[in-house]
């Protein structure tokens, strides 16, 4: 019987052990992982901002944010976000091409999920023609 409860008492330990080391990572929760810009006219670049909180127990560091398009700029916080810190996400969008568009982001980190995807979505609309010499 006290062979049966020191095991019971190992597998246990182990259990514990396991699932702190899975939750002391660093984690994302985004206030927003999809960003609509709805209509925007034709040659004026736009920009949002995708904030996060690190709800992980370790700094979050993120190591790269890759746009998967030239027409695309992304910033980001590059100092390390402790535990319960917010950092930002920065996406410039050039809407040169008339059309709908969905762009999505490439977030690289040490969080739990190391690989993140934020995406931009909306549709440029053509510049009114210009009504010079009325």
């Amino acid at each position: 019987m006290k062979k049966l409860m020191l095991i019971c008492a190992v597998i246990l330990g182990f259990a514990f052990t396991a699932s702190a080391q899975t939750s002391s990572k660093a984690e994302f929760k985004f206030v927003e992982e999809k960003h609509d810009f709805g209509k925007v006219p034709q040659g004026i670049p736009v920009t949002t901002k995708f904030e996060y909180t690190n709800v992980g127990s370790e700094p979050l560091i993120l190591t790269n944010v890759a746009p998967t398009c030239g027409c695309t700029i992304a910033d980001y916080t590059k100092t390390p976000v402790v535990p319960n810190g917010k950092g930002v996400i920065t996406i410039t969008y050039n809407a040169a091409v008339v059309g709908t568009f969905t762009k999505t982001i490439v977030v690289t980190s040490n969080a739990t999920l190391p690989t993140k995807y934020i995406t931009i979505i909306g549709e440029v609309v053509a510049k009114p023609a210009s009504t010079v010499g009325k």
